[in-house]
């Protein structure tokens, strides 16, 4: 240690010294103006360009109206009456989401649309497993400048997807960002509310065991799973999307957009039927984490493997990155996007009215003693 130091001297001058002796140095300086006004536009935020989005918003949303609506898009609220004469003790039911990692491949491919139902969809199907009918939707769309024909095409799908499902657009956020987001990129989430008659409200209380467990096929991913997917495909596969792959008999990029498939046309049938004693949707988790939310204590489900059809995109990508099964089994829905557990009673009637519906359905296992776990055979 040098002697300055050990003496506890300082050998540099404290910034308050510096102050003292050259004090015209520490005088703070004026701000210059710009020579010309600058506007929230030269930042980034065209506020013209986002009222002419939103009018065309405005005319998407209008056609998902239905008798609840009692207001207009553009409000700082959105209203919705419950039918009173339908409903004698209504419960309402909401979800949120997102769309994820999911919208990377939708920037690649510039396919908007499909993004905008699989939010839908998503949230319809969250929602109908507590047997609730979708009421009203609101989305969220933010980006770093917002592009009105991307906008319009992601909230086109939003509109259309409400509409199959019987639910209004009711209002949203279009939110503009400079230097938030990547050029050309977006984020899109959906809030999503419901209705269900109390003494119908689906818990999975009543599950017993002996009950049987269908399956509904996906369509693919749906919407989860994407980030393990992407790693696969792109960086151990090396394919690109337009890359058509045997193994999966088409391109990567349309197999990786194919819609999230809303169960709700199904599932509301089988609900008037009262024919279920629970229901999950096979999203993030998998099966083996998405079923046992549904079953009561005391109960856990044997799930027969091969008794469905895996899709050819989820032997792929188990086979590109030797991946454990039972990685597999709680990443991916492998070909099942909805559970239904039905009583033994009413197996005939449910397979009966899925039938009706063109649903198909495998029996996939059945409801055995055990404590909420999946449990694969």
């Amino acid at each position: 240690m040098d002697a300055d130091a050990s003496q506890g001297t300082q050998r540099f001058p404290t910034t308050e010294a510096l102050r003292k002796r050259h004090p015209q140095e520490f005088v703070a300086k004026k701000p210059t103006s710009a020579e010309t006004p600058i506007t929230y536009a030269d930042a980034g935020v065209n506020i013209d360009r986002a009222n002419r989005t939103k009018q065309r918003i405005k005319y998407l949303a209008h056609k998902t109206f239905t008798r609840g609506v009692l207001s207009e898009i553009g409000g700082f609220g959105g209203l919705f009456a419950v039918d009173k004469t339908k409903y004698v003790d209504p419960v309402l039911v909401s979800s949120v989401d997102g769309v994820g990692t999911k919208l990377k491949i939708a920037f690649e491919v510039g396919l908007h649309s499909t993004v905008g139902a699989d939010l839908v969809n998503h949230c319809v199907n969250d929602i109908a497993v507590q047997g609730a009918a979708p009421l009203f939707f609101m989305d969220y769309l933010a980006t770093g400048t917002l592009d009105p024909s991307i906008a319009e095409q992601v909230v086109e799908g939003i509109a259309d997807a409400c509409k199959h499902n019987g639910c209004a657009l009711i209002g949203g956020e279009t939110a503009e960002m400079p230097g938030f987001y990547p050029a050309g990129e977006y984020d899109l989430a959906g809030f999503i509310v419901g209705v269900v008659e109390r003494d119908r409200i689906i818990t999975g209380k009543d599950v017993q065991i002996g009950d049987v467990v269908l399956g509904l096929a996906s369509n693919g991913l749906h919407t989860n799973g994407y980030s393990l997917a992407r790693k696969l495909l792109f960086e151990v596969g090396h394919y690109s999307p337009d890359d058509y792959v045997n193994e999966i008999k088409n391109k990567v990029g349309n197999e990786l957009m194919r819609t999230h498939k809303s169960y709700w046309p199904a599932l509301r049938k089988l609900l008037d039927a009262q024919c279920v004693s629970a229901l999950a949707h096979i999203t993030g988790g998998g099966i083996t984490e998405n079923l046992p939310r549904v079953l009561p204590r005391g109960t856990a489900a044997l799930i027969e493997l091969g008794s469905w059809p895996v899709l050819p995109l989820f032997e792929h990508l188990q086979q590109l990155g030797n991946v454990p099964q039972d990685e597999m089994m709680r990443t991916f829905n492998m070909g099942l996007g909805m559970l239904l557990v039905v009583p033994l009673a009413k197996f005939k009637k449910a397979q009966s009215v899925l039938e009706r519906v063109g649903e198909k359905a495998y029996t996939v296992g059945r409801i055995v003693k055990g404590e909420r776990k999946v449990i694969y055979s």
